[in-house]
């Protein structure tokens, strides 16, 4: 048994490990829209394929707007195992017509309809679910536009009469920023999935506008000095821990966001805030169009050999969306794009090694020439940032970016070269075993494997050792049965029910499905969308998580009970081809479990204030707790039912240790790559001088990976995270939140994973701190309500089979 379990760990190590080796410059990505913040935070989402981000958030001034794009930038019966809601590929949403939201008192946004003269425009009806199959470009405009004038209004009536009480400072301006973030988060998400060039024009003419108004809001003294009188009132030691937590946050946002600048400097700061606005959109535009541009047209099925059938129908189902009606997957012709699930296939399994490079090179140079070349757009961006860092009378971006964060510039270094050194070793002794296997089967390339070939012959090694590989497995990875799966483990862990609840909301795509969570006694908790494939005409790349609404008492629809809360899941994984679902890779189900961690804790929320319910108020670098906890349950055996896991785990990974630290290890380096050319760009990087963004990018390359990057690699210009999202000298984030998970995670394991009683015990005390406590609390007090103690690193270097290497160095 120990002779298996080697040989095991050998091959799936050198199959995963250098997967990851070139992954920096392919990897699938995921990750939460950032909260909508003040007019610093950019935005858009999703980790490594994504145009525009995956968005998270950084504490969420009370001036800002919701989890999607920052205000600077975004029936079916109880669930049960034999009564799962149906997830087809076919399924036709049924009507909402007949849908009818509570009534509610005439509010400001019945006003602004009735300034506007526009009473068809959906942005400005009063709604329960927003209107996403009715909102046209043409409603932009004037929408917003009436919005941003009854919101002047407010806002005057605010500072006017504000108070440092809570009924006369924070409900007031809390139901000012959910109406703008409500209305720019729809218009933001529908840009993300459904993009057009009249939408895109609609939003650039009006953002400027929105942006005005949002740092003017972020800029009030009189809300500032109110915040500072509640800090300083005998009041202040009865306030809840939420409550502090939102004074605290609001001050200090406050201060980044320019409040205590003189007015010639706040004028120059308010200046960096809308270009930057402005650079970060176009950023994340060119990187979509630059990806729908490459088009690679095959009409000799040999070019694409190896290709497996769900490759070829994809590709044939492409051709004929693009003008050739006759495309079939055995005949062709077959067109190979940039978006994901072609991307990858095409490196894992396409024998033709000159197509391979054809591929590789244009995914790395996206964005870097002609109308669409960000270069420019990076330069520009860092050295806006950097003048905003010493506006603020801080050194570099760094250190602004780290001011709302639980970690320090110098701690989050250290992490990150620890994980380095401890890695660097195991990586080079399994390329040496790549090279070897492929040198057995007689490739030419052997001794010279390159970055269009680590993909390829880590599957050619699987396939020798198991005889079978990635693409035999997605049978098995259906999406209904993966949905299913997914949510009977949110039973068993957090004592929930979701239901489909198709029809009940308006949606943006005849593919979108709407879900219902329901308590132990029925009720409704929350409400999520779902948008799972890849639409690379329309929609941005990456995976992302985002918020609608928030759980909120102030802005309850009845009175009585708070607002609850609706989120939504973006995901870009293979469609369906023909009559088949959706047939998925493993890494895809993890996309799908990580954006329902982050779901989770904006949905399971018991906090009551809506600026710091759910991922609100949560700071950057602990969010991604939830979403990579959930990850760990793809490893394990949760459900006996769950036959296609069970599937997985015997068949082709055999023992689930080995999957568990092979795959993991396989991703540490795509994010080591990333976060530690992320902090040198925004810490030490000098725009303008000696050194190029490219020159770092090589730098850092030859500490992080073992195969240096091309000359021309141009990675940079599609990396929307840092520079069309909220991941700017953040994204170590992934890597310190994983400490917070692995530990959460060994909770688990301590209690025993095949003990299904002590499992559901321990997921009950997940889900009332973690999940139930959102941003009213600092999160080393939530985790430590959790564990009983503060976090420690041994369960992350466990999990990724780095203890003994850390023991010897």
């Amino acid at each position: 048994m120990r002779g298996t379990r080697a040989a095991v760990q050998n091959v799936l190590r050198v199959l995963l490990l250098l997967n990851a080796l070139m992954a920096s410059r392919f990897s699938l990505s995921r990750s939460v829209h950032p909260i909508l913040k003040r007019p610093t935070r950019f935005l858009t989402h999703s980790p490594h394929f994504a145009p525009t981000p995956p968005l998270k958030s950084r504490p969420c001034p009370l001036w800002s707007a919701s989890f999607s794009f920052c205000l600077a930038s975004s029936s079916s019966s109880s669930f049960s195992p034999t009564s799962l809601p149906v997830f087809s590929p076919s399924h036709s949403p049924r009507r909402y017509a007949s849908f009818s939201p509570p009534p509610s008192p005439p509010s400001a946004m019945a006003a602004a309809v009735a300034a506007a003269g526009d009473v068809e425009n959906p942005l400005l009806k009063n709604f329960e679910f927003p209107p996403f199959d009715s909102v046209e470009a043409d409603h932009v405009r004037p929408g917003v536009r009436a919005l941003l004038k009854q919101l002047e209004d407010d806002l005057d009536e605010l500072e006017r009469t504000v108070e440092p009480t809570w009924s006369k400072l924070v409900e007031p301006l809390e139901k000012i920023v959910d109406k703008l973030s409500v209305v720019w988060g729809m218009v933001n998400h529908l840009k993300a999935v459904k993009d057009t060039a009249e939408l895109r024009a609609a939003i650039e003419e009006v953002q400027p506008e929105k942006v005005k108004f949002q740092l003017r809001l972020g800029q009030s003294k009189p809300i500032y000095n109110a915040f500072k009188a509640i800090q300083e009132s005998p009041e202040w030691q009865h306030l809840s821990d939420a409550r502090k937590r939102i004074v605290e946050g609001q001050i200090k946002e406050a201060v980044l966001g320019g409040v205590a600048l003189d007015d010639e400097k706040r004028e120059e700061f308010n200046k960096v805030e809308q270009e930057l606005e402005r650079l970060s959109q176009k950023f994340g535009e060119n990187v979509l169009d630059a990806t729908k541009k490459f088009e690679r047209l095959v009409t000799d099925k040999k070019e694409i050999e190896g290709l497996p059938p769900t490759a070829l129908g994809l590709a044939a189902q492409t051709a004929v969306s693009k003008g050739h009606p006759g495309a079939t997957s055995e005949d062709g012709p077959w067109i190979i794009t940039l978006d994901g699930p072609s991307f990858m296939s095409v490196m894992q399994h396409c024998r033709n090694r000159g197509l391979r490079e054809e591929v590789y090179r244009a995914y790395i140079t996206r964005a870097s020439s002609g109308d669409l070349d960000n270069t420019p757009i990076i330069d520009q961006i860092l050295k806006l940032r950097l003048e905003k860092a010493r506006l603020l009378n801080y050194n570099n971006y760094a250190e602004v970016s780290m001011a709302t964060k639980m970690a320090t510039v110098e701690k989050a270094q250290e992490l990150l070269e620890k994980l380095r050194s401890a890695s660097w070793d195991a990586a080079v002794k399994d390329l040496e075993e790549l090279k070897y296997f492929a040198k057995s089967q007689g490739a030419a390339e052997a001794d010279d494997l390159r970055h269009w070939d680590i993909s390829f012959w880590a599957e050619r090694l699987r396939e020798a050792k198991y005889d079978i590989n990635e693409e035999e497995l997605r049978p098995y990875f259906s999406l209904p049965k993966v949905m299913n799966g997914l949510f009977n483990l949110a039973k068993k862990l957090f004592d929930i029910n979701i239901e489909a609840a198709d029809g009940q909301a308006p949606v943006w795509n005849s593919d979108v499905r709407f879900y219902c969570i329901k308590d132990s006694s029925g009720s409704p908790t929350a409400y999520f969308y779902f948008d799972p494939y890849s639409r690379p005409s329309e929609k941005r790349g990456g995976a992302w998580m985002d918020e609608v609404v928030g759980r909120s008492r102030v802005l309850s629809r009845n009175g009585t009970s708070p607002r609850l809360p609706v989120a939504h899941m973006v995901c870009n994984q293979t469609p369906p081809v023909g009559d088949k679902p959706s047939l998925m890779t493993f890494r895809e189900v993890e996309t799908v479990f990580h954006e329902f961690g982050h779901a989770l804790q904006h949905m399971l929320t018991k906090v009551d204030e809506g600026l710091v319910a759910g991922i609100r108020g949560i700071e950057w670098d602990a969010v991604e707790l939830p979403s990579q906890f959930m990850e760990n349950w793809c490893y394990h055996r949760f459900d006996r039912h769950l036959q296609f896991f069970i599937i997985m785990l015997t068949l082709f990974y055999v023992e689930q240790p080995v999957i568990s630290v092979t795959k993991k290890k396989a991703r540490r380096f795509v994010v080591l790559k990333f976060a530690t050319t992320d902090l040198e760009l925004h810490l030490n990087y000098v725009p303008g001088g000696s050194a190029s963004i490219y020159d770092v990018d090589q730098r850092v390359s030859k500490r992080t990976q073992i195969i240096p990057p091309l000359p021309e690699d141009r990675f940079l210009c599609g990396f929307s995270h840092i520079f069309a999202g909220g991941y700017a000298a953040g994204y170590y984030s992934y890597k310190w939140a994983e400490v917070l998970s692995a530990d959460a995670f060994s909770a688990f394991e301590d209690a025993g994973l095949d003990d299904n009683k002590a499992v559901e015990e321990t997921g009950h005390k997940f889900r009332e701190t973690i999940l139930a406590l959102g941003g009213g609390k600092a999160p080393l007090e939530v985790f430590v309500e959790f564990r009983g103690r503060e976090p420690s690193p041994e369960a992350l270097l466990r999990h990724n089979g780095l203890l003994a290497a850390t023991a010897s160095a």
